[in-house]
């Protein structure tokens, strides 16, 4: 009697045979999406600006390249090209020296 209580919980312990999906999960529907990301090409807003010939100190656009902290936000992320960069660069130190623009954002 002993063996067949040892089959029985044998038995049991089994797992039961789970038949796969052909569907994709959503983590895979991520992970796909992911890697085929198509990046769009960030346009500088200044070469846009046919009437911009340089950038100003006293320019109220200046606000959007300056994080919370204070810190200038680099090309990358907004999408100006290296020559205004430069120049925005400039022009925001130069706001920061008059007190336009915070140093930091306290």
């Amino acid at each position: 009697m002993s063996e067949n209580k040892e089959e029985v919980v044998a038995e049991e312990k089994v797992a039961p045979v789970v038949e796969e999906k052909d569907e994709k999960t959503a983590t895979d529907k991520k992970k796909f999406y992911k890697q085929h990301k198509v990046n769009k090409k960030k346009v500088c807003i200044f070469c846009e600006d046919k009437n911009c010939k340089f950038i100003d100190y006293k320019d109220p656009r200046l606000k959007k390249f300056v994080t919370e902290k204070g810190k200038i936000i680099p090309s990358r992320q907004t999408g100006t090209c290296s020559r205004h960069q430069r120049e925005l660069t400039v022009a925001i130190k130069r706001a920061r020296n008059i007190a336009l623009l915070p140093f930091s954002g306290d």
